[in-house]
């Protein structure tokens, strides 16, 4: 009877130290990057606004974290935020919808997130929805790229500058473990 209540007792411990230590290997990676949506001339109409490349410097931000390329399980977009910088007085009602596309050198470019309608209130900052997609392939390269396809539902008389925050969350394994 000791026998079984020891190695149930043994079981619970490692069990529970095995979750603790899978809960080292999850953390999140921010990246902000600017972009400018031009003063446009219509409305309804569809456009492209690109970020420039962004160093992922993973293999740094992996190392802080204990871990490396090779043991990266998965890598999902949890939150994608846009705030508008300039000008101050500006709000999203300009914008009726928008979609985020990642790109990296030799990967194909996909959709991360989008916000079908932009509430007309929406004030100076808009969440998108984010999709269920593992981008570790893109987060593991040197740079990436985002696009934003967006469709305006209003004339803009002056150039908007936005900072897009986007917030990675990274599974991976401890150093093997």
């Amino acid at each position: 009877m000791f026998k079984s209540i020891g190695a149930a007792f043994c079981f619970v411990i490692l069990f529970s130290s095995c979750d603790k230590l899978d809960e080292l290997t999850k953390f999140d990676i921010e990246y902000n990057q600017r972009v400018t949506i031009p003063s446009s001339a219509g409305v309804d109409l569809p456009f492209d606004v690109f970020t420039p490349e962004t160093e992922t410097n993973s293999e740094s931000k992996f190392e802080v974290n204990d871990t490396r390329k090779d043991l990266i399980e998965e890598i999902k977009l949890t939150e994608l935020e846009m705030v508008i910088i300039s000008p101050s007085d500006a709000d999203f009602s300009f914008l009726n919808s928008v979609e985020v596309y990642i790109s990296a050198d030799g990967l194909d470019e996909i959709l991360v997130a989008s916000l079908d309608e932009v509430p007309a209130n929406a004030g100076g900052t808009i969440l998108l929805n984010t999709e269920d997609k593992d981008l570790k392939e893109y987060i593991k390269k040197d740079e990436f790229s985002l696009r934003l396809h967006t469709v305006t539902d209003e004339l803009m008389s002056t150039d908007h500058e936005l900072q897009v925050n986007s917030t990675f969350f990274v599974d991976a394994k401890i150093l093997g473990l």
